[in-house]
């Protein structure tokens, strides 16, 4: 499936101007139809799964406890 300029924008949560200069920049790739860029969608999933992964381990590091300091004595 290809998505416009403004689409991708959409997907991605970027602004437009932002997907425009990743397109300029090569980073994201884009076909000219003549009028308008178009944008194949699935080059962004392993982007995404990669980005949700990384979620995942923040998420688990932040919901890890604490360990108790073993130095630490109970004395008054």
């Amino acid at each position: 499936m290809y998505l416009t300029i403004a689409e991708t924008a959409e997907y991605l949560s970027l602004p437009e101007e932002t997907v425009k200069n990743l397109i300029q920049k090569k980073k994201i790739r884009a076909l000219f139809d003549g009028t308008e860029y178009l944008i194949y969608k699935d080059q962004f999933n392993t982007h995404l799964k990669q980005i949700e992964k990384y979620k995942q381990l923040v998420e688990e590091i932040l919901n890890e406890p604490i360990p108790e300091d073993l130095d630490i004595k109970d004395e008054d």
